[in-house]
């Protein structure tokens, strides 16, 4: 073990056990294999699913009160919203595509220029992901910050919000995506066609539980009805023009050659 009156990793002067600049432990071990496994290893993947299922438990049971919680800076609990995001969107695009085989397999061969489309589609999710999150986040948090002004948060604790939010959907569509196999299996498709059903009440009902739960005690509830209301006529407005450029651009509207 090496103790040291400077930070190994700033060159900072310290006298605690953390370094007050960095964060980096004074006691620093040599690395050896016994202490990489069952230190470094399994502690970092210990904490790291701690972060993750704690975070999702936050945002599935108590999403407005998380984001209120995370920003008035109890953070160290949560793990990165925006990663976690990141992680889903990439958990189902797995899925995606594995459902797709799975229906060419079970069920028929989809339509060639409706698999044109799809791979497009899959590949236009597959590059711009961050993209999304950039875009679907925002748009979240300005609808929130037009219509939700009396708690006079501003727009950037707004994304906060929207992303807690929104983890919390992606959560929901990632565990109907999961349950979307049983479509697959005789005698239990069912489950696929009530998991679609129940995750649609899910999402609105989370979505809606998260701004009540961060906005209430500053609307009155028929105000908070009227704001829901016109939040989710918003969004709707906004998918709709999302995907109208998701059509145009798998159906190569946005491309084609105009001949005179």
């Amino acid at each position: 073990m090496n103790h040291s009156s400077k930070c190994l990793n700033c060159d900072y002067e310290i006298n605690h056990n953390y370094c007050s600049n960095c964060g980096q432990k004074t006691a620093i071990h040599r690395i050896t294999f016994n202490h990489f496994v069952s230190h470094d290893l399994l502690h970092g993947l210990f904490h790291l699913e701690k972060g993750m299922l704690y975070t999702a438990k936050e945002v599935l049971t108590r999403p407005g009160k998380a984001a209120l919680d995370y920003i008035e800076g109890k953070r160290i609990r949560y793990y990165n919203v925006f990663y976690f995001i990141l992680i889903l969107i990439g958990v189902n695009l797995f899925l995606s595509g594995y459902y797709d085989k799975f229906y060419e397999y079970y069920i028929s061969k989809f339509p060639e220029h409706v698999s044109i489309i799809q791979t497009k589609l899959d590949k236009f999710m597959n590059d711009n992901a961050k993209i999304i999150i950039f875009s679907i986040v925002p748009v979240l948090a300005l609808n929130g910050f037009i219509l939700f002004r009396k708690r006079k948060l501003n727009l950037s604790e707004h994304f906060i919000i929207a992303a807690f939010t929104f983890l919390g959907i992606l959560l929901i569509v990632t565990a109907n995506n999961i349950l979307s196999f049983f479509a697959f299996v005789k005698h239990l498709d069912f489950i696929s066609d009530v998991s679609d059903f129940i995750s649609i009440i899910a999402i609105f009902t989370l979505a809606t539980i998260s701004y009540y739960q961060t906005f209430k005690e500053f609307y009155k509830k028929r105000s908070f009805v009227i704001r829901v209301f016109m939040f989710a006529t918003l969004l709707m407005i906004e998918l709709l023009v999302f995907a109208i450029f998701l059509i145009g651009y798998s159906t190569n509207w946005f491309t084609s050659d105009f001949t005179y």
